[in-house]
């Protein structure tokens, strides 16, 4: 392996150079106390920066082996490096001067939720970082003056103040450990007391505005009804009280701008863990749990959806529906089925982004409309056998549908941002209402395989590389966190609305593309696919879906339920 003043003295020799010459600096040199690694140097300096990564052995990093001895502990000790990396890398960017990019030096920006980022990798051996570097030129000439400082003078101050457990503040670590450990004991404890959901008093659910996800300063601390207390004597915080919402049918009931959807919104999020400070760190949630909604012009493909639509009077086969253009009852109606083979458990649902034909039927609309000459069985006859035949639980935001209160095991009404418990006075005042007439069809689960078709253009046309023609891979583009393209086709994911990164939208692309290249001959179903996925990520994280050794800094863990999403609307 080469040494820093190997690379110093390349850098040297290929000063006010033509920008290829670069590309001659690929390649690992030791710095003492790590490796630093150029992975790839871009080709242009307006082009993508260059990738790095440093490498310390366990030894000099000097981490407790106990804060990454468990999956829960390593990503939050992962996730707390990249943000101190960040915050060291954000002083020296562009202090190297130069045209195009030069001087950049960026990692993943980590929002507020935790997530296992390839930007840093716990090894067995040591600790990786993995971030850009905009190599600097004048025009199109090297400059290597510039980059010699970024190398040498920036690169290793951000190792030192991030990378060893003797520059760390220890208190604030062990806090960031310990957060992670008591995060992990509610979601054991979730499935010891049969709930679905704990909310902790004093969270603050409200966010600072639809562009900002940090807490909205004076924003109204949670309290749970006395109905719904649960306290739970957690690891290291010790005694909390918070509410816990039990498996089975749960309304959120309230007045406009009263706080329902903010709740419902926290729950939805409380599938990941949060940092210290954003105020739902103590909101977790069912890990399986899906936010869903209609869904109107999206893609379906050999998705059984009888369960809730049959007899269509175009004679089109609903238990292997296929459409280009979804209608928001079709649409809603695959997007559960396919969260059911998804694994999920927790469904929740907001009222005003739903089908109101696909959720309810009020009985006027029965006798207008008779039963016969009406293909959709409503959610609101299908909830309870989700719940007692399939084990799916339902907490569901209404605001002008009483027919669900009915069947709900748990009413919880917003007001001013405070839950109330409302369940007992509303039963009671249902006794004075005739319950809607409620007869549907016979419940079964979807039933058969669901083929994909993952054939087609795997790899670009071949090039010619100076050595000879090779086959380059599919190209990717990521489209912010709600779509990408591979090749010439384009994906929309903006209604899943549970993807929280930008990041885990373009591992979903690697995916793809991966699922393409290895299981795309013959027919294969959807399950299988990101099964057989799902393990590699088990095994190996997102390094086990990318070009050998060639691990990019910016893809975020996503998932199951998100990888079958994007596999639905492929």
């Amino acid at each position: 392996m080469k040494t820093s003043e190997d690379l110093r003295f390349s850098l040297r020799g290929i000063n006010r150079k033509s920008y290829p010459a670069y590309k001659s600096l690929a390649g690992s040199y030791t710095f003492g106390k790590y490796i630093l690694n150029i992975e790839h140097v871009q080709g242009d300096p307006f082009a993508a920066p260059s990738r790095l990564s440093v490498k310390v052995n366990h030894k000099i990093a000097g981490f407790p082996a106990e804060y990454y001895g468990t999956k829960w502990n390593q990503t939050a000790l992962e996730d707390y490096l990249i943000r101190r990396f960040h915050r060291q890398a954000d002083k020296f960017c562009f202090q190297a001067k130069g045209s195009g990019k030069s001087g950049i030096i960026t990692v993943s920006r980590c929002g507020q939720e935790v997530l296992e980022r390839t930007a840093c990798e716990i090894a067995s051996d040591g600790v990786i970082v993995r971030f850009e570097v905009g190599f600097p030129a004048n025009g199109r000439t090297i400059n290597a003056t510039e980059l010699e400082k970024i190398l040498f003078d920036f690169i290793p101050v951000c190792v030192e103040q991030s990378l060893y457990y003797g520059k760390t503040p220890k208190q604030e670590l062990e806090k960031v450990i310990f957060l992670a450990e008591d995060q992990q004991y509610i979601r054991e404890e979730l499935k010891r007391r049969d709930m679905v959901a704990f909310l902790a008093d004093d969270s603050v659910l409200p966010r600072e505005s639809g562009v900002s996800d940090r807490p909205l300063k004076g924003g109204v601390p949670f309290k749970a009804p006395e109905t719904m207390a649960v306290i739970l004597e957690l690891p290291h915080k010790g005694a909390l009280r918070g509410m816990g919402i039990k498996k089975g049918i749960t309304l959120i009931a309230g007045g406009g701008y009263h706080g329902k959807s903010t709740l419902l919104k926290a729950l939805e999020r409380g599938v990941y863990n949060h940092i210290a400070g954003d105020g739902r760190e103590y909101v977790i949630t069912e890990e399986t749990a899906l936010k869903l909604r209609a869904e109107d012009g999206r893609k379906i493909t050999n998705t059984d959806i009888s369960l809730f639509i049959n007899h269509l009077p175009n004679g089109k086969d609903t238990k292997c529906f296929c459409t280009l253009d979804a209608s928001g009852s079709t649409s809603q109606a695959a997007n559960i089925v396919e969260g059911l083979e998804a694994g999920s458990k927790l469904l929740l649902i907001d009222e005003d982004t739903s089908a109101t034909n696909f959720m309810v039927r009020d009985e006027l609309m029965q006798r207008v409309v008779a039963r016969e000459k009406e293909p959709i069985t409503p959610f609101l006859e299908r909830a309870s056998d989700l719940y007692t035949q399939a084990g799916i639980s339902t907490i569901l935001v209404v605001g002008s549908c009483g027919s669900y209160f009915y069947i709900a095991d748990k009413i919880i009404q917003m007001d001013s941002y405070q839950a109330v418990d409302i369940t007992d006075e509303t039963k009671k005042i249902l006794e004075n209402y005739p319950a809607p007439a409620v007869s549907a069809p016979e419940f079964h689960l979807p039933s058969g395989k669901r083929v994909i078709d993952l054939s087609g253009s795997v790899q670009k046309r071949k090039t010619y590389r100076g050595d000879g023609y090779v086959k380059e891979r599919l190209k990717i583009k990521r489209m912010g966190k709600t779509a990408f393209s591979i090749g010439k086709e384009n994906l929309d994911l903006r209604y899943v609305e549970q993807l929280v990164d930008e990041e885990q939208t373009q591992s979903l692309a690697y995916l793809l593309r991966y699922a393409k290249e290895h299981y795309g001959e013959g027919k294969n179903d959807v399950g299988s696919v990101v099964k057989a996925l799902e393990r590699i990520l088990k095994a190996k994280g997102l390094s086990g879906i990318c070009d050998g050794g060639n691990v990019p800094s910016g893809l975020a863990m996503p998932r199951v339920q998100e990888i079958f999403a994007c596999f639905n609307r492929y």
